[in-house]
């Protein structure tokens, strides 16, 4: 199979960044889909935590929402299970929190890993989108937020971009709060429905 010409003329220094992130991203992903941590990421564990021990389970609730974000496991588990425990004001709060530690581990670590990878592509629609990332990236970044909330993929996708970290994390900070107060919402409407305990 022939490799497009922006692949092909990659330094190995670059090929070696993104050999390094996709083998890191497949360990995490296998360390917690085999070792028993996922059964721990689902609703109820999570719930049980949170009620059980509430400063250590939102430490706990905190760390294991940024191993899920590096590993793609989507984060609507973390806000259900905070909403369920906590109520829609608290858990939505938590949420916001632990997310935006989420995002901010995934971004340091993937910068560590692949840099600024994604600016190699240099074709016109990639030269549109990092000037546009480039001339408002607070802006991007909280607009990307309000579409697409705590996406692992986004963060991946931020991390290689380029953008600098103030201008991420700021973005994060202000994009988050209105699709995780929507979801919240959503979630505890259906705990109503459904008669779920908070």
């Amino acid at each position: 199979m022939t490799l497009p010409p922006a692949l092909r003329r990659r330094p190995a220094s670059l090929r070696g960044r993104w050999v390094a992130l996709l083998l890191f991203t497949a360990l995490l992903w296998a360390v917690v889909h085999f070792s028993g941590l996922r059964s721990h990421i689902g609703l109820q564990p999570l719930r049980e935590a949170v009620l059980a021990h509430p400063v250590s389970g939102l430490a706990a609730f905190t760390a294991l929402f940024a191993l899920a974000n590096l590993a793609h496991v989507p984060g609507a588990f973390f806000l259900a299970a905070a909403v369920l425990a906590l109520g829609p004001l608290p858990g939505g709060l938590a949420t916001y929190g632990a997310a935006c530690v989420a995002c901010t581990v995934t971004f340091v670590v993937v910068r560590a890993l692949g840099g600024d990878a994604l600016r190699e592509f240099k074709g016109p629609v990639a030269r549109r989108l990092f000037a546009r990332l480039d001339a408002h990236p607070v802006r991007s970044v909280a607009a990307l937020r309000l579409a697409f909330h705590s996406v692992p993929a986004l963060n991946y996708t931020l991390a290689l971009s380029g953008v600098g970290w103030r201008s991420y994390v700021a973005g994060t900070l202000l994009g988050l709060p209105i699709p995780i107060a929507v979801a919240t919402l959503l979630f505890d409407t259906l705990a109503g429905w459904f008669g779920w305990v908070a």
